[in-house]
């Protein structure tokens, strides 16, 4: 699903692109993920039926948060749009498939991240389609100062994405809202600045609706997607993403299906098919660990006691104790062990 929505943004905002300069656009874009999600979370308050609580920020996390703001929301941004500047449109589209390269690698070397042969080769032949999508056998093309600002810019993302998978047990609608507002606003700083204006109320809400559900809704759903399947594999089916819009473009615009995309289907297809039926299961010790997340007791990780039935999810701070069992797992919050 986050795939989906985000998939969808590209061919979304080049209707918008007659009305909005490309800089303004995605300030509003990143605003109206902030500010959409905001007033969702204030309307919570206001439902009948209680929403399961989540994980409230802590001090602790706030150094991941301003990390990932800082890279994926303002750094990588700024660098791309340097970048573009002196480098082929070709190219760059070609380069930004790097963003799920850089975050399997990150996660595999900075953060131990288990990858298996299966993982890996799903990930190249998602990658792979990808670029087969955005080639552009007529355009111009070389290698330059920008095309590796345009590297640069998919490391930064994937280095937002792992710093973002380590405050993924809290809750994600808190995180997307503060990087949407935060990195929004400097958006648009940098758009003023450099001679951008407001475009017309309808092509202004347009946007800030396009912002809050295919980067608001799609980030929150990707964080959520991290908490269980980590990094690198959740990265590898937002990977999809280029070819949901490709499907989208094709029914917006009118345009026949062009070679490159009967190439890249079957790839993406079978990519999608490794990851969605792999079977990890090893034997494995949990050390003790204390946190706080939403939760059931019916998973088999948490034994604790209280007041709250099994099935029913909540959020409060409890601890793990030393265990050791065999099952299928994930790399989710409760299975970053050593491989």
């Amino acid at each position: 699903m986050a795939a989906l929505l985000f998939g969808a943004s590209a061919p979304l905002a080049k209707l918008l692109l007659g009305d909005i300069q490309p800089v303004m656009l995605a300030a509003l874009l990143y605003l109206g993920c902030g500010l959409g999600l905001l007033t969702l979370k204030l309307f919570q308050k206001f439902i009948t039926k209680p929403v399961p609580k989540e994980a409230g920020l802590s001090r602790a996390d706030f150094p991941w948060l301003a990390g990932a703001i800082i890279a994926g929301g303002v750094a990588a941004p700024i660098l791309l749009m340097l970048s573009l500047k002196s480098t082929p449109a070709a190219t760059a589209s070609l380069l930004l498939n790097f963003e799920s390269v850089a975050t399997s690698l990150i996660a595999l070397w900075a953060f131990k991240e288990a990858l298996g042969k299966r993982i890996w080769a799903a990930i190249g032949l998602i990658t792979l389609a990808s670029i087969i999508l955005t080639w552009d056998s007529n355009g111009a093309w070389g290698l330059s100062i920008g095309a590796a600002g345009v590297l640069l810019a998919c490391s930064f993302w994937g280095l937002d994405n792992n710093l973002t998978r380590n405050i993924s047990a809290k809750d994600p609608l808190s995180i997307v809202t503060v990087k949407g507002i935060v990195a929004g606003s400097v958006s648009l700083c940098i758009a003023l600045l450099t001679g951008g204006t407001f475009p017309r109320p309808g092509a202004f809400l347009e946007a800030l609706v396009l912002g809050f559900f295919s980067y608001g809704i799609s980030i929150m759903l990707f964080i959520l997607a991290m908490r269980s399947l980590g990094a690198a594999r959740t990265s590898g089916f937002f990977a999809s993403a280029p070819f949901i819009g490709a499907i989208l473009s094709l029914g917006l615009f009118k345009e026949f299906p062009p070679i490159t995309f009967l190439i890249a289907l079957p790839l993406m297809l079978v990519g999608t098919a490794l990851i969605l039926w792999e079977d990890h299961g090893h034997w494995h010790r949990h050390e003790r660990l204390a946190h706080e997340h939403r939760h059931s007791h019916d998973d088999g990780h948490h034994r604790h006691s209280h007041n709250e039935s099994g099935s029913e999810e909540h959020s409060h701070w409890h601890a793990h104790e030393e265990l050791e069992h065999q099952h299928s797992h994930m790399p989710d919050i409760h299975h970053r062990h050593p491989h």
